[in-house]
């Protein structure tokens, strides 16, 4: 077992989230408004905190430490100490276990109790109480990884777009039912990496699989007791980490192979990514990991108002794109997956949300102005769904250029067309 120092060093603040340099890891979180972040570690299982430090840097917002000697598969949480102000829109509550933002995997499912709320559910206050409950035997542990993978001669296809033939797909339904695979297999990358597998997508004709969310995803409370579950995944928890369940024995790595295997059968892999909103909901969900570090910085939150959150997207939160460092947080991810994973580009749900600024939506947003520019991103397919439910959210035709758009106009009219409604032939034309 791994002897712990006293104190961690005092590490660097970049990069973001656990980093193994091969001596050990420097831990890099960015909090505004918290005023101490404690780096907890855990035994192997996930269940039992087996150490604690302090993060004893700050710079420029960003708290880091680094621990010697601490290598890849250590399990690990954070705790924000600072005010718990609702109405001033501060949340911090240091009984809460807290993911991390930049985690690259997690380990456990998350599992539903009071005890992730920030208040006291059955509290006449509501969520201007405060809940002392530790809630770390219910929420994933973070994990460092080793992103070291062999990509051989593996290059991206690089269809062009007017030869390009899309399937949006499940990863677990894709594979559910497929009686070659093993049950340990069907619904994971290790499926889609099967050879049969990509001869099948091959036969139908398509260039390029997207895939429907795959980054790291909460069921929601709601849905499952009543005996229901969060089937499509647009509920996201961490956007660096594949959703744990999708991986046959727990490996980001699977993600790689399977993509280098698409690769090399020439179909390119785009993913469905979810930057508008996180599974925290609104005020009054759980508090598991962007709402505990710094609510005020990563949420849009109601001017005056400051206890309540923004919800253009219709799910109780919205990520404040207009901050710089959540700016950075997801153009950092998309980059992960970009040079990590090695994909081929995104679609982006609710895109028109990602490119709202305090007065509303803007194609020359910082979102879409930082894209646009990045040397690796801006070559890669770049997808928008143009509307969200907020103010003005229908956004077709207003994207910027470098990205295509979902067109609900034209699916809605060659459907009625080929379904023989009257009147399409000019609207068709």
């Amino acid at each position: 077992m791994m002897r712990f120092p006293a104190r961690l060093m005092r590490g660097a603040s970049a990069p973001l989230g656990a980093t193994w340099d091969g001596l050990g890891v420097n831990f890099a979180v960015f909090s505004a408004n918290a005023l101490r972040i404690d780096l907890c570690i855990f035994d192997p299982s996930g269940r039992r905190e087996i150490a604690r430090f302090e993060l004893p840097e700050r710079t420029d917002e960003v708290w880091h430490g680094y621990l010697p000697d601490a290598r890849p598969g250590l399990l690990y949480g954070y705790r924000a100490y600072g005010p718990y102000e609702p109405l001033r829109g501060h949340r911090f509550n240091p009984h809460k276990l807290l993911v991390d933002p930049y985690a690259r995997a997690l380990q456990g499912q998350l599992r539903w109790s009071d005890s992730l709320f920030g208040y006291r559910i059955s509290s006449p206050r509501g969520d201007l109480s405060i809940d002392r409950r530790d809630s770390a035997p219910g929420v994933p542990k973070s994990v460092v990884t080793n992103e070291a993978f062999n990509w051989g001669d593996d290059r991206l296809p690089r269809i062009p777009w007017e030869r390009t033939v899309i399937m949006e797909a499940h990863l677990r339904g894709l594979s559910m039912r497929r009686s070659e695979l093993t049950p340990v297999e069907r619904g994971t990358f290790r499926a889609l990496a099967d050879p049969l597998l990509i001869d099948h997508l091959l036969r139908l004709g398509i260039t390029t699989l997207e895939l429907m969310p795959i980054q790291a995803f909460v069921k929601d409370r709601f849905l499952l007791e009543r005996g229901l579950t969060n089937y499509w995944g647009y509920n996201t928890l961490a956007f660096f980490a594949p959703h744990a369940a999708y991986l046959a024995e727990g490996s980001p790595h699977e993600v790689r192979t399977a993509i280098r295997r698409l690769h090399a059968a020439g179909i390119e892999v785009i993913l469905d990514v979810v930057y508008n909103h996180t599974c925290e909901g609104s005020e009054l969900g759980p508090t598991l990991c962007y709402r505990g570090l710094d609510n005020a910085s990563y949420y849009r939150l109601v001017p005056e108002d400051e206890r309540h959150m923004i919800n253009d997207t219709g799910c109780g939160n919205t990520l404040n794109l207009s901050h710089p460092r959540v700016l950075q947080m997801v153009m950092d991810s998309l980059r992960h997956w970009a040079v990590d994973f090695h994909v081929d580009g995104f679609r982006f749900d609710l895109c028109s949300t990602l490119g709202r600024e305090s007065y509303g939506f803007d194609q020359n947003c910082g979102f879409f102005d930082v894209l646009r520019q990045d040397p690796v991103l801006s070559n890669l397919k770049l997808i928008a769904e143009p509307w969200d439910p907020g103010p003005g959210g229908y956004q077709l035709g207003n994207h910027p250029p470098g990205f295509a758009e979902w067109n609900d106009r034209f699916r809605d009219t060659v459907r009625r067309f080929w379904r023989g409604d009257g009147l399409q032939r000019g609207d068709l034309a």
